[in-house]
């Protein structure tokens, strides 16, 4: 058989779809336990938790290859599963005169195509939103700064603002340090001469205020609670997304045993209810706790 032959076959497609797509739910693991951090600690705490997370995952090399294998693992699991609903519904261009698809199928199953265009909308939504900002914007992200309250020889009350370098140290704040200016490919601040790369950029007030959450008197998205509306049925369309794919990744692999096959299938479907529902939970607990 052609090299051409093999990946153009429809056996070769659901090859690939199931790889891609058991990448992709150890991929929803990683990230479920980084964004956690929003609501498992509060405070300063959580916030410097999420920021050297957020710097960790953009800057470490090893993840950096991770990262680009699941940008191209969405992409290809997209395109695959497109071409391979296209290549079905080729193979069977008039439905049977009586045709019962419930009684083969669940509604995810005969639904998996729809259901992973939905999920991509939401993906590159969510990029859009959170990892252009972070990465592309041409808008100088905001800082993450901590004001310390103390007082001074004088025993009067005084707040000094700092700012976390990668040292990890803390260091006096700039006097405005949301203006900075370019040079050549580096971002300093504009009164002193400290890069904004030795800086955490504050990607955690950015979703805080996405989701509706004011932290130090930011603005907050005025439309927060579409946000978060869109956000919840974007998971449960995951969920449904994955309570057929799981399993059916397992069987496509051939990895299929009478002993071990409905313990996959449970799994699976716990996966599909846990992972996504905590994900919802995450914009919830931020828009109520404002």
């Amino acid at each position: 058989m052609s090299k051409s032959a093999i990946l153009s076959s429809s056996i070769a497609k659901k090859y690939w779809m199931a790889v891609t797509g058991l990448f992709l739910c150890l991929f929803l693991v990683g990230h479920l336990l980084g964004n956690l951090q929003l609501v498992l600690k509060t405070g300063e705490e959580g916030r410097r938790a999420f920021n050297e997370y957020a710097y960790f995952m953009s800057h470490n090399i090893f993840i950096k290859v991770l990262s680009y294998a699941t940008y191209i693992s969405i992409l290809f699991h997209a395109v695959d599963g497109l071409m391979l609903a296209l290549q079905n519904k080729k193979a069977r261009p008039v439905n049977y005169a009586y045709n019962n698809p419930s009684a083969n199928s669940s509604g995810a199953a005969r639904k998996m195509a729809v259901l992973g265009t939905a999920i991509l909308v939401f993906i590159v939504i969510h990029m859009a939103n959170f990892w252009w900002k972070m990465k592309y914007s041409s808008e100088p992200m905001p800082i993450h700064t901590y004001v310390v309250s103390s007082t001074d020889q004088t025993g009067q009350a005084k707040t000094d603002t700092l700012y976390y370098t990668h040292t990890p140290s803390l260091q006096p704040v700039p006097t405005n340090p949301m203006i900075v200016v370019k040079n050549g490919t580096e971002l300093y601040f504009k009164d002193v001469n400290v890069k904004v790369g030795d800086t955490y950029k504050d990607l955690h007030k950015i979703v805080m205020s996405f989701f509706g959450k004011s932290i130090n008197g930011a603005p907050i998205n005025q439309y927060a609670l579409f946000a978060v509306i869109f956000y919840v049925l974007a998971m449960a369309v995951l969920s449904f997304h994955l309570m057929h794919g799981f399993s059916s990744a397992f069987q496509s692999l051939g990895l299929n045993h009478k002993k071990y096959t409905p313990s996959i299938k449970l799994f699976g479907k716990i996966f599909a209810i846990i992972v996504p529902a905590a994900f919802a939970i995450i914009p919830v607990l931020i828009f109520l706790s404002k």
